[in-house]
């Protein structure tokens, strides 16, 4: 088990992936420090996705695989957004996985 230590010093128990174990211990320190260990550092797109993701989980309790995460910023954040390569910038490699991670949501079960 590996953990993200916060400026306070106090660990973030992470699992064998890097997401978080415990999903109430996310906050924006938490998900900076996470996006760090990506080589990402946020703006407010990656916010704006960071926030419709954690609503949609909210509401659904699930993390969105790469296609329903599409239509999830396409429907909350517009057409111009909602498309693979604007995710992949923001959140390169897997979007999916990567923005579940920094957002504090489980790794979505349909992402390899």
């Amino acid at each position: 088990m590996s953990s993200l230590i916060l400026h306070d010093h106090k660990p973030i128990p992470l699992d064998k992936d890097g997401y978080l174990r415990n999903l109430e211990d996310w906050s924006e320190e938490v998900a900076a420090k996470l996006a760090e260990t990506a080589n990402i550092d946020l703006t407010p797109a990656h916010w704006e996705v960071i926030s419709a993701l954690r609503a949609f989980y909210a509401a659904h309790e699930l993390s969105p695989a790469m296609r329903p995460l599409v239509k999830l910023v396409t429907r909350e954040l517009g057409a111009d957004k909602g498309r693979s390569i604007y995710l992949m910038k923001l959140f390169p490699g897997n979007p999916a996985l990567v923005a579940s991670k920094i957002a504090g949501l489980p790794r979505p079960t349909n992402c390899f």
